[in-house]
């Protein structure tokens, strides 16, 4: 079936955050190649100076221009947003992209120049309000894709208004879409109808992240970069330096590594709110020969060389319904250590043991316990080089993007198909 859709995703390049940027680009650039007809409805940049519409690598691309409201919301919101500080700011902007996107699609593409869409996806609360707007004014089919809750990202301290949106965007969804078995899970805890929820792994591009593809040299520059020598072992953190990351935990860990590894040295790469109190833990904890931190967010190719360079990758999160960087670090054939407790979709990812093991899972909360894991990836070189390339096999196998994009397609034929039949069976009424 080939498919016409509408897709609301709060990040697309070339404004990328993080992992959900990245998704949404690799997932729609699969359907476009897989002759669907896909527009993008995305956030503008804070100067307004990216195209408000135009194509990009066959899909079309629509970035309304904000308007600042911050000004009037005190007035009518909830007092749980007023206490966002500067971050109302960032809640006007995503009420203005909402209203405006599903005033374009609604308005202009479907109204004014008669587009015949079969779906509308939106992705996380960010879009969500646009989604359900759309669906309320043309009664298109609408697919809600939850990469992560508030109540899980803020570890049960988010914004009970953020949690409604989710839960009342659940509910008028024909489909919840979500990224692990254990996210379903939590869906389900949270009072999402379980019966609309399907699972759709995120994928990789496994030609992208190959370790056959890169310069030496450039590899090298990296380790250098941080003044790690040949004879010397090189942890990798990549990611968001926020708490439910588990970032403060693996710098704890690394006294109890540095017992049996003497020769590690932990890379923590990224930016957040935690930068100053890590880089104080480090000094408290008389790490700073042994710690090197860059307060940065690098782009995919830099990214990828980092993957080449380190020995082992660590993401010990407390919470994380999937982890795209395992999937990266797996594919660049390199050793992995995820937090294994609470919803971890890495736990679903990688295999910590028998014959495909290509990992250790963790406890997030126990410093004593990452530095296993860690110690146990950098055994011996023999050891590493085998969990890496059964990482790099396990990728291959389940989780490339031309994988996740088929099964994705599914779901949302089986939504329309589900649909159709049941508007089929209805019995018609006189007014």
């Amino acid at each position: 079936m080939i498919m016409k859709m509408a897709v609301l995703v709060y990040e697309y390049p070339p404004k990328i955050v993080g992992g959900l940027g990245t998704y949404a680009a690799e997932i729609t650039r699969k359907f476009v190649l897989t002759d669907n007809d896909v527009t993008v409805f995305t956030m503008n940049d804070d100067a307004g100076s990216l195209p408000t519409r135009e194509i990009w690598r066959g899909i079309e691309i629509h970035r309304p221009l904000h308007i600042d409201i911050s000004d009037s919301l005190p007035d009518v919101i909830a007092e749980d947003i007023k206490k966002w500080g500067r971050g109302i700011h960032l809640f006007s902007k995503i009420l203005v992209y909402n209203y405006l996107s599903a005033s374009k699609l609604v308005n202009e593409l479907i109204r004014k120049e008669s587009i015949r869409y079969d779906i509308v996806i939106a992705h996380d609360w960010l879009s969500a309000i646009g989604g359900m707007t759309v669906k309320r004014e043309i009664g298109l089919p609408l697919a809600f894709h939850v990469h992560s809750t508030e109540k899980g990202r803020t570890l049960g301290n988010g914004s009970e208004v953020v949690s409604n949106i989710e839960l009342h965007c659940a509910m008028a969804a024909d489909v919840i879409v979500t990224v692990s078995y254990a996210m379903k899970d939590e869906l389900t805890s949270l009072g999402f109808p379980r019966d609309k929820i399907q699972v759709c792994y995120n994928g990789v591009d496994p030609q992208k992240y190959n370790p056959e593809t890169l310069d030496p040299e450039q590899v090298k520059k990296i380790r250098t970069l941080y003044s790690i020598k040949d004879n010397e072992l090189m942890i990798l953190f990549l990611g968001r330096l926020v708490g439910v990351k588990g970032v403060d935990k693996l710098i704890m860990a690394m006294p109890h590594i540095l017992q049996k590894t003497p020769n590690a040295r932990l890379v923590i790469v990224g930016l957040g709110d935690l930068q100053e109190y890590l880089s104080n833990l480090v000094k408290a904890t008389k790490m700073q020969d042994y710690v090197k931190f860059r307060f940065d967010f690098i782009s995919e190719e830099e990214r990828i060389l980092h993957y080449a360079a380190c020995d082992v990758a660590v993401f010990p999160s407390l919470y994380e319904p999937f982890g795209i960087v395992v999937l990266e670090a797996m594919s660049m054939e390199r050793p992995v250590v995820v937090g294994g407790a609470g919803v971890s979709g890495m736990r679903e990812i990688v295999i910590c043991c028998g014959e495909e093991q290509c990992g250790y899972h963790v406890n997030p909360s126990n410093p004593a316990d990452i530095a296993w894991g860690i110690n146990g990836a950098l055994e011996s070189p023999e050891k590493s080089k085998w969990l890496g390339k059964n990482g790099r096999r396990r990728v291959l196998a389940e989780f490339t993007w031309d994988k996740v994009a088929e099964k994705t397609l599914e779901v949302y034929e089986q939504t329309l198909k589900q649909r159709k039949a049941g508007a089929t069976s209805s019995p018609t009424t006189n007014p």
